[in-house]
């Protein structure tokens, strides 16, 4: 670790009262590393607090976590980055011993899975979590615990080879998605989540940015895995057009009559809309993959560090 050069990522939106003991805890842990703070049109002394602390403090003026992570993805050069929340519910000391898994393994991003306490943590937020993570696990075949934890460490190829799409709290996703779809090395590491510091309070509202998020994950499975998205469609197009045309076929059958021409024209039409989704599904698969090897060749060409000295 010690010849590798670390950049720590704290996206901030009104964190007064917590972002400095974020950035003291990490300088505690890493002494190293560079610190940075992008402020996100912060109303409070978030951006004075953090640089009182000595931390670079840098602005994003687009409003959204994912447009904040974007920025200091392209604007920020290192080796190694560690991201976290500037609310100081992340255990920094565990960080070192994350930095040299992620180093030692060959590992392209570890998430640090947070132990939730109910005291330290919304049931609605953990519910939520739960039904993400299970059906980001059945669609990509995995078995992820915390896909919404917003503490990672990455690569410098994990980075520079990552498109970001996502301008909220659907980051942590994208990343997650992203790695599963392409097969990148990465691994959960248990890590203890603390209470927010009296006075702040959470920007994730349980209902509003859940729509989000899950509007999100359709979006991404639609793009990365079309074929599983449009065969799920087709698949309930099709069970509703049976429930509704079998009963016409059996009368048919029993009478020779088809009295209900409605049903029949309904239930032949959901019949024609599952199959063109089903034939969508596999035009734009052949699309999907296509545009994963180009990611793919993109990844493999970007070094693993981003410096000479941290290759050998």
């Amino acid at each position: 670790m010690m010849d590798l050069d670390i950049a720590v990522l704290l996206p901030c939106y009104n964190e007064q009262g917590a972002i400095g003991e974020t950035i003291a805890s990490f300088q505690q842990a890493l002494p190293r590393a560079t610190i940075y703070v992008y402020d996100n049109n912060s109303s409070d002394q978030t951006a004075e607090e953090a640089r009182q602390a000595g931390a670079i403090v840098r602005f994003e003026p687009r409003q959204g976590k994912g447009e904040v992570v974007k920025r200091m993805f392209a604007d920020i050069e290192a080796d190694v980055y560690v991201m976290a929340d500037g609310d100081n519910t992340y255990d920094a000391s565990i960080c070192p011993e994350l930095i040299d898994t992620l180093v030692s393994e060959r590992l392209d991003m570890i998430v640090g899975t947070r132990s939730r306490e109910l005291s330290s943590y919304p049931k609605g937020h953990v519910l939520g979590n739960k039904v993400f993570s299970n059906l980001i696990n059945r669609a990509f075949n995995s078995k992820l615990e915390d896909v919404f934890s917003g503490y990672r460490i990455m690569s410098n190829r994990f980075v520079k080879s990552l498109p970001i799409f996502s301008d909220g709290f659907q980051i942590e996703t994208e990343l997650t998605v992203h790695a599963l779809q392409h097969k990148i090395p990465i691994k959960e590491v248990p890590t203890k989540y603390i209470s927010r510091p009296e006075g702040t309070e959470s920007k994730l509202k349980t209902y509003r940015d859940g729509f989000k998020i899950l509007n999100f994950i359709m979006f991404l499975l639609r793009d990365v895995r079309p074929l599983f998205f449009f065969s799920c469609i087709s698949a309930t197009l099709i069970t509703l057009s049976l429930f509704l045309g079998l009963p016409v076929i059996f009368e048919f059958f029993e009478t020779g009559l088809v009295p209900r021409f409605p049903t029949a024209i309904l239930a032949s039409s959901i019949a024609l809309i599952a199959v063109m989704s089903l034939f969508s599904g596999l035009i734009l698969d052949n699309v999907s993959r296509g545009r994963k090897e180009r990611k793919m060749v993109t990844y493999l060409r970007t070094p693993f560090f981003g410096h000479k000295k941290s290759q050998q």
